[in-house]
């Protein structure tokens, strides 16, 4: 680094974070209560400090400097100065090095030493206590950035409708950390995200959209370190705007370009998962390594009357203030970031009900959502809420606000109680199948914010889920105790693996239906990455801290012929999925409109050909039914299918409703393997625990 100036220029306070301008850069970061900030600069090892600057000026909270000759890869840090009040909300120690908010790249790793701490760890009074040791060692530092971000011509964002999506939620580094194929260095990257062959096994899968688990750089938990175990989700994020920096390579933001790009190329959009509810700082107990340090009366939400302590409604020991219009702005800035500098194509949001807190509870239009709504970039990228927290009212499935999918948890429950066999599950099936209208069928919403899912990384696999009955989470070290106990699995007999041919061969056709029921509802399916082929992860429902074969994927296993048989069911089904609009409908059918004369939109049956009725649907122990859909396909046709659902262990005769069809069997989970065949009879038997899809092409009138 050139010798540097004696002071610093006053600069700008737009933009926030550090800005590299090829002579110089300007820093700039919010802070309502500090009464001073410096700018502390590092040698290149980032264990050195070689010059402390205060930032000269401070407009509209923002304080601000421009430093000449300080250019890309320079490491920097914050220092705050200002009150340490406990009481009122303050925590403010000038001895603890702080993250800058925006900073776009980290160098090193926390190195977890009680100095993180703004108190002293062993005072008999705790946080009110004052820390003066230094934490600067201890401490990761923020990069200058000045990366040009090219993208070659032609590599145009896939723009996938909704109805035509298909998730795939999978870990960035569990997904190729076992790739023989891939080099070492590189397995559980960007860059092997890339890599032809893992591209090409998503295309043939047939899905639209890789779902990553976070991304955004965060913290190895000083618990899980001491019990030698690691965050492997991710969900403790450290740094918005930041990669983490062990899934780079060659530690340089193009590998992220580059990996979007190849994905784009092949037709698949990428969806972040973010966290934006909470941070790695933790309780009022825990650390000073950012927004705590910078202004934790105003980053953080706070009891009302009492701001030492942090309000908890994330189960994490802190909430960001996400109403504070500067905290909107740096959640805002950071999706707008990666949104426009790496081309990524959504986001799905923990805790989404975090981020429309309110003073008085969860709005559907609080400021953030309706900055979210508004904002001309987010306008072209899809927006997912995992629509629960732990605060007060935080269950609000299906009341988010129109342009936001949600995870739908009542899907997963519903469709895994049926297929469990649970009495009185009927009625909530045919709910589900329909993309849960009665949960989203308002303001103008459609079936695709139902965002469905059998499994997700939180919970059983699909293997898991018809192999245990409880969970089995003893390798995290807390006694079985974390995880939830309420699983709606069923292990057919033998609790985890089994020998025995008819056990094997239930849970496996069991896994199918579960699968078809996803892949043939109205909604969007997500497919939990593994499930496919059939990954374990030995009846762990918590695998957050196992970043080891328990969680990675097994591609041995995938390379199995019984599990290669699982994955081209998988893949037929969203082949079919694709080519019926019925069974990716972008309207609500609410049974009420004929698409040809005796043929209604959707019409619900038993095994008897007959309609349903009060009756029948109030029939607790029914476990079969049909469902005839109907859509118009083109100007004088309809795309017809019908649904046949035998929930019972054994095989029953289904009569076809009226009017009779030319139907052809598309798709039976009893016959994984079996082809397109042709039906003329007026009945069919379904195998028990089975899914069959029947689809016909209708003229709408005389040719």
């Amino acid at each position: 680094m050139p010798a540097l100036p004696e002071r610093m220029q006053s600069g700008s306070p737009y933009p926030l974070g550090a800005t590299c301008d090829g002579m110089g850069t300007n820093f700039a970061v919010f802070s309502a209560h500090a009464e001073r900030i410096e700018l502390c600069l590092f040698d290149p090892s980032g264990k050195r400090e070689i010059a402390r600057y205060d930032l000269p000026e401070c407009t509209d909270e923002v304080w601000h400097g421009y430093l000449p000759r300080v250019r890309g890869g320079a490491l920097y840090g914050f220092r705050a100065h200002g009150p340490y009040l406990p009481e009122e909300g303050h925590r403010f120690n000038p001895n603890k090095l702080l993250l800058d908010p925006y900073a776009r790249l980290l160098h090193g790793q926390v190195r977890w030493s009680d100095a993180l701490h703004g108190y002293r760890v062993s005072s008999p009074r705790e946080d009110l206590s004052f820390d003066r040791r230094d934490s600067a060692a201890a401490m990761p530092k923020a990069v200058v950035v000045d990366e040009p971000m090219h993208w070659r011509r032609g590599t145009n964002r896939p723009h996938t409708p909704w109805n035509q999506t298909v998730i795939y939620e999978t870990h960035l580094k569990g997904f190729t950390r076992t790739l023989k194929r891939i080099r070492p260095h590189e397995r559980g990257t960007f860059i092997a995200l890339a890599d032809p062959y893992v591209i090409d096994y998503l295309v043939k899968l047939g899905v639209t959209a890789v779902e990553l688990l976070p991304v955004h750089a965060f913290l190895q938990d000083r618990r899980l370190a001491e019990l030698k175990l690691r965050n492997y989700w991710g969900y403790n994020t450290m740094a918005f705007f930041a990669p983490e920096p062990s899934y780079l390579a060659e530690g340089t933001l193009s590998e992220i370009r580059a990996a979007v790009q190849a994905l784009h190329a092949a037709g698949i959009e990428v969806i972040l998962d973010v966290v934006y509810n909470h941070t790695c700082e933790g309780s009022e107990m825990g650390t000073t390594m950012m927004f705590r340090g910078l202004d934790n009366k105003s980053y953080y939400r706070l009891m009302p009357d009492n701001p030492r302590y942090c309000i908890n409604d994330t189960g994490t020991g802190n909430t960001v203030n996400t109403a504070h219009p500067r905290v909107l702005q740096l959640v805002m800035d950071s999706l707008r970031y990666w949104t426009q500098t790496f081309h990524i194509d959504g986001f799905r949001f923990d805790l989404g009900v975090s981020l429309g807190r309110e003073e008085h509870g969860f709005d559907p239009n609080s400021g953030l959502f309706d900055a979210m709504r508004q904002d001309p970039v987010l306008a072209s990228v899809k927006l997912i809420s995992e629509p629960w927290d732990i605060g007060p009212g935080g269950y609000q499935l299906g009341n988010h606000p129109p342009g936001f999918g949600e995870w739908n948890g009542k899907f997963r429950d519903d469709v895994r109680r049926f297929w469990k066999g649970d009495s009185g599950m009927r009625g909530a099936l045919a709910g589900r199948l329909q993309a849960s209208g009665d949960l989203f069928d308002h303001q103008r919403r459609k079936p695709w914010a139902s965002v469905n899912f059998i499994t997700a990384h939180d919970g059983f696999t699909l293997e898991d889920l018809v192999s245990y009955n409880d969970k089995h989470n003893d390798a995290n070290g807390e006694d079985n105790r974390d995880g939830g106990n309420d699983n709606e699995s069923f292990n057919h007999g033998v609790e985890g693996p089994s020998d025995d041919p008819a056990i094997v061969e239930v849970r496996d056709r069991v896994k199918r239906a579960l699968l078809s029921t996803l892949f043939f509802s109205n909604g969007t399916p997500m497919l939990l990455g593994g499930d496919e082929f059939g990954r374990t992860q030995n009846g762990n429902n918590n695998a957050y801290c196992q970043d080891n074969e328990l969680s990675w994927f097994d591609w041995k296993l995938a390379a199995t012929d019984r599990s290669g048989e699982l994955t081209d069911f998988v893949a037929r089904l969203v082949r079919l999925r694709a080519q019926h609009p019925t069974l990716r409908s972008p309207i609500f059918l609410r049974g009420d409109v004929e698409v040809i004369p005796g043929i209604r939109e959707v019409t619900w049956f038993d095994e008897s050909g007959a309609e349903m009725t009060l009756d029948t649907w109030g029939y607790t122990e029914g476990r079969l039914l049909a469902v005839r859909r109907a859509l118009p396909h083109g100007e004088k046709r309809a795309d017809i299918t019908l649904l046949l659902i035998n929930g019972t262990p054994d095989a029953h005769l289904f009569r076809l409703p009226e009017p009779a069809a030319a139907w052809r069997i598309r798709s039976d989970s009893a016959k994984p393997t079996a082809g397109d065949i042709p039906w003329q009879d007026t009945s069919v038997e379904v195998q028990g625990h089975s899914v069959m899809l029947l689809a016909t092409m209708i003229r709408k009138e005389p040719a």
